[in-house]
């Protein structure tokens, strides 16, 4: 299993930028308070495409807990795939329709931050970590949310589609 290169920080990063936005397509998509009905287990699978043209599945399980206000997010997800794993917490923010907020994954020590907008059941992010940047879209539609990430390294695309429960 690689733990380490290019390849493997873009993933993490890539999965790491979709924990993220699932955190926020809840908050917009209830109406009482912006990460109301979030709270929870929630997996899925998806895919990620490389340069080269190459696919490979990934699986994922996230926890989710929202703070006291409503206003705070903090989730743990746990990615894995056919060549490597990672795990990671991220703590996310929203103020009216902007977005941001911080993550590691600590068997690594890596970290970056995110900002962006939400509305009308979209939410367009740009998330950074050390060497690697992408461009996040999401969409829900009841219980299914589905992220699209692009990004013009060696990781071009990943897709995944998550479920509550």
């Amino acid at each position: 299993m690689q733990f380490f290169g290019r390849s493997g920080q873009a993933i993490k990063a890539a999965g790491i930028g979709a924990a993220l936005l699932f955190s926020v397509s809840t908050s917009h998509a209830q109406s009482s308070g912006p990460f109301a009905g979030f709270d929870g287990a929630w997996t899925g699978t998806g895919t990620v495409s490389l340069s080269d043209g190459s696919t490979e599945r990934i699986r994922c399980k996230a926890d989710y807990k929202v703070a006291g206000s409503g206003l705070n997010l903090k989730q743990a997800l746990n990615c894995a795939s056919d060549s490597y794993k990672f795990n990671l917490t991220s703590d996310v923010t929203s103020q009216g329709d902007r977005i941001s907020g911080n993550w590691s994954e600590s068997s690594r020590n890596i970290f970056g931050n995110l900002q962006g907008t939400a509305g009308g059941g979209q939410i367009e992010v740009f998330v950074e970590a050390n060497g690697f940047a992408a461009n996040l879209s999401l969409r829900t539609n009841g219980s299914k949310q589905t992220v699209l990430i692009s990004s013009k390294g060696e990781i071009r695309g990943v897709n995944i589609t998550m479920t509550k429960g």
